[in-house]
């Protein structure tokens, strides 16, 4: 069926959204993609086992610098570790079970644990990692050493 055909429709009833050119077709895709998107947050049973730590990493003349946002958690919820060339950012955020008088319909709140890992370059000098927190936000600095330069080698005849 072409998207000029018209399809009969009786008065009051149902219009199938499949008989509307793709234009409509697409958008009926966007508007259910929206709705998959936000319902499970509205339904009760739905549970979080797992914070999404977003995380950044950007290339600065000093080295690396890594970003990660962790809204409501603190420094002693935070492990930053290194081991076998990998950084590892881990933690966990607690429910707060003080609220006895209240009765949840739902949570949309992550609570749980987390863990994001990145590989470093081989030259880097874990000893000079540095960690800092403010506002939710993770600021790892990363310095990498200077490059080495180049040498040029004298080729002498042999003797």
């Amino acid at each position: 069926m072409t998207a000029s055909a018209q399809v009969p429709v009786k008065q009051g009833a149902p219009v199938p959204t499949r008989h509307f050119p793709h234009v409509f077709g697409s958008l009926q895709r966007e508007i259910d993609r929206l709705f998959d998107d936000f319902s499970p947050a509205f339904t009760p049973t739905r549970t979080m086992a797992e914070i999404k730590a977003k995380m950044d990493l950007a290339e600065t003349p000093a080295g690396l610098e890594l970003t990660v946002e962790l809204p409501g958690l603190e420094e002693k919820d935070i492990d930053v570790s290194v081991a076998d060339g990998v950084l590892t950012v881990s933690g966990e955020k607690k429910f707060e079970s003080e609220q006895k008088d209240k009765n949840y319909r739902f949570v949309e709140r992550g609570y749980g644990s987390f863990s994001r890992s990145i590989r470093l370059p081989e030259s880097v000098k874990t000893d000079d990692i540095k960690a800092s927190m403010s506002k939710g936000v993770l600021k790892v600095t990363i310095p990498t050493p200077a490059k080495a330069q180049a040498k040029k080698i004298e080729v002498k005849p042999a003797a």
